[in-house]
């Protein structure tokens, strides 16, 4: 069943809560007010992806320290990537972590989610996250693993 909402000035003609379905939008009486009708084709003709099916991306970077890096200092690594890189308007969420077995040969490890891959350039060029990689990371580590994912479209990770 498709519902239908009326209100004085707009009515919907049509909404389907599926991916790839349409919806519609018209004034009632579309040919005096010069409003015309606007459907989800539309929609995808004036930006190729809806707003609401953004790609979000989960980016994971798993790190090999150096040999002289105490597990006091990877505290502090930990500690600076929150203070520092939350401070970055793209970022929705962030976490960073040491490995818990010893045989691993990523001992920390950083994930980031982004609303957009737009986000994630952009956040790649912010001055706080140039700055931190340069006196945080770079003088801490030798090698890294950069991983990045899709994650379910539309989903707000501030809230899961």
């Amino acid at each position: 069943m498709i519902p239908r909402i009326s209100t004085p000035s707009f009515q919907m003609i049509q909404w389907r809560a599926t991916v790839g379905s349409s919806c519609s939008f018209a004034h009632p009486d579309a040919s005096s007010t010069g409003f015309t009708r606007a459907t989800d084709s539309d929609l995808r003709a004036s930006s190729e992806t809806p707003i609401s099916f953004t790609l979000m991306v989960h980016h994971v970077v798993l790190y090999k320290l150096k040999p002289e890096v105490t597990p006091a200092r990877v505290e502090a690594m930990m500690m600076n990537t929150r203070m520092q890189l939350l401070k970055i308007p793209e970022v929705l969420n962030i976490k960073c972590g040491k490995r818990i077995d010893p045989e691993l040969p990523w001992p920390f490890f950083i994930a980031i989610d982004f609303e957009s891959m737009d986000k994630y350039a952009i956040f790649r060029e912010d001055p706080v996250f140039v700055k931190f990689m340069e006196e945080v990371i770079k003088p801490n580590t030798e090698d890294s693993l950069d991983l990045d994912f899709e994650m379910d479209p539309g989903k707000d990770v501030r809230f899961s």
